[in-house]
Order: structure tokens, then sequence, then C-alpha cells
């Protein structure tokens, strides 16, 4: 498993505007970026009936894991479970692909093909599942604007209205305001 730095910082909307052009100038975009050099996230996470997962990020507790569904520009062809750690200041991330259908059991509440599975990582989600009573609690969204510098393993990812959807867990709605992108992935 790689593990890596991952430092977050809050920007106001001109200072984003000068680094995303700055940014432009030096560095290559991801290769699954749009045209425009962006794509949208749409992330599911995943907490116990305490919170727990969100506590401890708010807390900023050294060890910690979460666990969470993501798809890119609404494109539910493709979507993933992650699991994201942080130990001792280093991220990681495992990763396994899900069909629409899963999600949707997921989201019926129904996981046990979960454990039938032959990844590790949909049986561990299963145990959580059952033993933390996790649950889905929020979906939050946002574009992104990846930028990479191969040369040290450097990302530099500039994320903007960043939005949720309160209690709505529907992962599959489509908002109108937001019409579906170009998939790029």
């Amino acid at each position: 498993m790689v593990h890596r730095h991952e430092l977050k910082h809050e920007i106001n909307y001109a200072d984003y505007l000068l680094l995303k052009n700055r940014l432009r100038k030096i560095l290559l975009h991801d290769r699954h970026a749009g045209p425009d050099g962006e794509y949208l996230v749409r992330s599911l996470y995943f907490d116990d009936p305490f919170d727990k997962a969100l506590t401890e990020k708010i807390s900023g507790v050294n060890k910690r894991e979460k666990f969470r569904i993501r798809c890119y520009n609404q494109d539910f062809s493709w979507i993933r479970l992650e699991k994201k750690s942080k130990r001792r200041g280093l991220s990681s991330k495992k990763t396994a692909r899900l069909t629409e259908d899963q999600v949707r059991s997921i989201l019926n509440g129904e996981y046990g093909f979960l454990l039938e599975s032959d990844i590790s990582l949909l049986q561990e989600f299963y145990f959580n599942l059952q033993s933390r009573l996790l649950r889905p609690c929020v979906i939050v969204e946002y574009y992104r604007e990846p930028f990479v510098f191969p040369a040290g393993n450097v990302r530099i990812t500039l994320d903007r209205d960043i939005r949720t959807g309160g209690k709505n867990i529907d992962f599959f709605a489509i908002d109108p305001l937001h019409p579906k992108l170009p998939v790029n992935l």
C-alpha cells in the first residue's frame, strides 16, 4: 500500500484563481481531467451511529479510517468503494470496483454479496457495516482540477463548489444545476 503526505488548505476565491492560473503554466493536468481540466467528484460517506469517522476527522485523530463510495462525472458505470486511512500523518487508500446494482443493494441494506466476494476490501466493508453499524450518511460533491508533476510524485488538486445533499443519500440523483459532464476516465 502506498502512503503519502496529504495536506489540505482552505483558500479564498481570489487566491484560487491566482493559484489555478499559475499551476496551469507549470504543471500537467491529471490524465482523467476533461477538456477544461476538471472533473466532478461525488462521494457517499459511511459512518457509525455516533459519527465516529466525522468526529475523528474534525478532532485530528492520528489513526483513523473511513469508507466511501465514489464516482466521477456522474458516470455510474464506473463506481468504486474506497477505504481511506490515516496513520502518523500519512494517508493511504484501498479501492475496489462496484457495479451500480451492487451500490443500490448496499443502499437498500443488502450486504450479503460483499461477504461472498473474493475481494478483501469488500469483505472488510461488510464486516464494518455489520459490526460498527456503518450506514450511508452524507453525499459530498465538488469540482476538482488535478495537477501532476511526475518527478517526485507530486499531485495538487484544487477543489471548488463543494456541496452536500444534507440528509439526502440518493447517490444516483442527477442534479439539474450540474448537467452531466463529459466522461474522460
